[in-house]
């Protein structure tokens, strides 16, 4: 077979895919980091869950994916959290490892880190809702160090676990942070303009996902969206899924979306393990910037949160 005919087989094989995708839709699946969290800058902890739970409901989100740091429940304000985590799953959610007490992979090395995995899968096994899937903390699989993401992978291939990366992020964690040191400050917070700078970003953030995953997979995936068990998703999640819908987003399980070709094909060999996954396929692909959604650099995002929400002046 010629270098030609393969080039021509390959452009029609992707042209295929991408009708495929196209047909069936945007796809996405909601995911939830950091469980259970302490006190956020509008609500306890109980109030956060029960909220939380009604706006899933409301919007007709099926499951949800919990991502839970057992260690979290031992500090003062995590009292409640195993029944908070426990109100999920009885909702129709499921629960996945997010890691012991939340490292930085590269800060601890490989060995700590899997250690601090056992701790959490200790925790979670046999319980309702549980789920075989590992999120990385910082979504960093060890960042540059080959070796460390590599012997990460296997530690986790043996002990069962998948991993479950994320395809959009949207910084909701910044956010967060943000409405948090504005409440603490005493200012004047527009809800109305939290709302929509909430769902815009988030909704705009799966756009550029998906567009960044049909240029260099030919298709367009199961997406999986990485939020927090956050204030504002307790506020405004309900509103986040029907804008998504008005956008030609289906709301999928983490259990279908798991189960997407993406799950299953070779983990992505990057120069920097770190990041969503569509993005180190782009990396691996030597594809060139952007490949992170553009609000994802705090500053722009801090600043979008100053002039919109606050409504202060830039400065000169």
């Amino acid at each position: 077979m010629t270098m030609t005919l393969r080039r021509l087989i390959l452009a029609i094989a992707m042209l295929l895919a991408a009708s495929s995708a196209t047909a069936e839709g945007k796809r996405i699946a909601l995911t939830f980091d950091d469980v259970p969290r302490a006190r956020g800058p509008l609500f306890t902890p109980d109030e956060r869950t029960r909220r939380l739970i009604a706006q899933l409901r409301r919007a007709k989100v099926a499951q949800a994916a919990f991502f839970v740091n057992p260690g979290s429940l031992a500090r003062p304000d995590g009292v409640g959290g195993e029944r908070r985590i426990a109100a999920y799953v009885a909702a129709g959610h499921v629960i996945g490892d997010h890691s012991f007490s939340h490292p930085a992979l590269g800060k601890i090395g490989a060995t700590a880190f899997l250690a601090d995995i056992d701790r959490s899968e200790a925790w979670l096994k046999g319980r309702p809702g549980y789920r075989p899937w590992f999120r990385f903390p910082f979504l960093d699989e060890g960042g540059q160090d080959r070796a460390m993401r590599d012997t990460v992978r296997a530690g986790l291939a043996r002990r069962g676990l998948a991993n479950a990366y994320v395809t959009v992020d949207g910084a909701d964690w910044n956010m967060e942070d943000q409405l948090r040191q504005a409440v603490q400050a005493g200012k004047s917070v527009d809800r109305r303009a939290l709302r929509d700078l909430y769902v815009e970003t988030m909704v705009r953030s799966a756009d550029f996902s998906d567009a960044l995953a049909r240029r260099v997979t030919g298709r367009s995936p199961a997406h999986v969206v990485l939020l927090h068990e956050t204030d504002l998703a307790a506020l405004y999640v309900a509103d986040l899924v029907a804008a998504l819908r008005r956008d030609g987003w289906t709301i999928v399980t983490a259990d279908a979306a798991y189960r997407d070709a993406l799950a299953t094909a070779p983990a992505p060999d990057a120069p920097d393990a770190r990041g969503s996954r569509i993005e180190m396929i782009a990396l691996e692909k030597g594809v060139p910037p952007p490949r992170s959604y553009e609000r994802n650099d705090t500053r722009l995002a801090n600043r979008l949160f100053a002039t919109r929400v606050l409504h202060e002046k830039e400065a000169p």
